[in-house]
């Protein structure tokens, strides 16, 4: 069976959270012997490329409008790629894709992984909706990322009739290996109990929140990543006086992995629903961390499960969120207990084996429908 995979971006140029979904999924769908290939934009002027052993085709990106990339050479290798695929495996939201998918008029099978709703551009999203609507009726199945976002979404109620839900996975193999003299490296730099924040700095991840809970405390934070809203946030660190605040800017793989290890918990303030699963959150579970997370009716809270893996607390609120760092923080025993329970919800749940052998099956079972 071949399957290709078509979105925005992909590694090496980007490490987003969706990256990492389809590469986890090229890796697990490989080794239940599926051809996965993946069709992205890039800016830079090599094209094609090997990543991890699996071929990933590249069209140059001509232009953006409102974080959606257009590219006018990604419709006729999109056509040409598509033709030679069993199955086309679209990854939700992004205009062009469904510009591509009729200009090309792909009479391929086809399934959409329905990574979020889009949340911040509305009025663009007025123009959109028609094409969105006649795009998600024509593809064979759709793909919703936990129950908790099914249920919240009214786009994917409208859909509900070919609709599933198959969660994110990981594998702890791709992930670099144990580095003790790096660990030891960070603890000799960094607070020997900390609350780590991992990825991009943006507008929905509600860090300026945490910024204002931990400023009623003595809780060393440290943030992990980069990313648009850096300046401000460093900016109001300053005003607020935190000196046990420390921005890190974004690293490598094995420093993010030697962090996990020794951090005490993960705190993911995000306040909006453009955060849709947080693969972050899967990350600390498979560390075997206890987490601090918000209830915004997505992904992020059937990772963590309030009471069991952690502390779930209502958005947009330092007052909470601070009380919740506190009462994690004052209580080695529960974290400890939270982080166990999340390790193990990990591995009957979150894993990439379990997310590939669903994959599979139902790219089989649109083919056999077909």
């Amino acid at each position: 069976m071949k399957v290709l995979h078509f979105y925005r971006t992909y590694y090496p140029d980007s490490f987003g959270g969706v990256e990492q979904v389809i590469r986890q999924l090229v890796t697990a769908t490989s080794q239940l012997g599926v051809r996965a290939d993946v069709l992205t934009l890039t800016r830079n002027k090599e094209l094609d490329i090997e990543f991890e052993g699996q071929k990933v085709f590249r069209a140059p990106l001509d232009f953006e409008i409102a974080s959606t990339g257009f590219s006018w050479a990604a419709l006729k290798k999109f056509k040409h790629l598509a033709a030679q695929a069993d199955l086309v495996h679209y990854h939700f939201p992004w205009p062009f894709m469904d510009i591509a998918h009729y200009v090309c008029d792909i009479k391929k099978p086809s399934v959409v992984t329905y990574h979020s709703d889009i949340v911040r551009q509305k009025q663009l999203l007025k123009i959109y909706q028609p094409l969105k609507n006649k795009f998600l009726k024509s593809v064979d199945r759709i793909v919703a990322t936990s129950p908790n976002y099914m249920a919240s979404s009214e786009t994917l109620n409208t859909y509900k009739h070919k609709t599933e839900v198959i969660t994110y996975g990981l594998e702890r193999a791709i992930y670099p290996k144990h580095d003790l003299a790096l660990c030891a490296q960070w603890r000799a730099k960094l607070p020997e109990k900390f609350l780590l924040f991992v990825g991009m700095l943006r507008y929905y991840k509600g860090l300026h929140v945490l910024l204002e809970a931990a400023a009623g405390t003595d809780i060393p934070v440290v943030i992990l990543g980069d990313g648009p809203e850096e300046r401000a946030l460093k900016s109001q660190a300053q005003a607020l006086g935190l000196k046990h605040v420390y921005f890190l800017g974004a690293l490598p793989d094995q420093d993010k992995s030697a962090l996990l290890t020794l951090c005490y918990g993960l705190v993911f303030p995000s306040h909006l629903r453009s955060e849709a699963f947080g693969i972050t959150l899967l990350e600390a579970a498979m560390y075997g961390k206890p987490m601090i997370s918000c209830e915004i009716g997505t992904g992020t809270s059937y990772v963590n499960v309030d009471g069991v893996t952690g502390l779930v607390v209502p958005p947009s609120n330092p007052l909470a969120l601070r009380q919740a760092m506190f009462d994690l923080y004052s209580n080695p025993q529960q974290a400890l207990e939270f982080g166990k329970s999340a390790e193990q919800r990990f591995e009957s749940l979150f894993t990439a084996q379990v997310m590939g052998r669903k994959y599979v099956e139902l790219y089989q079972d649109v083919l056999n429908t077909r």
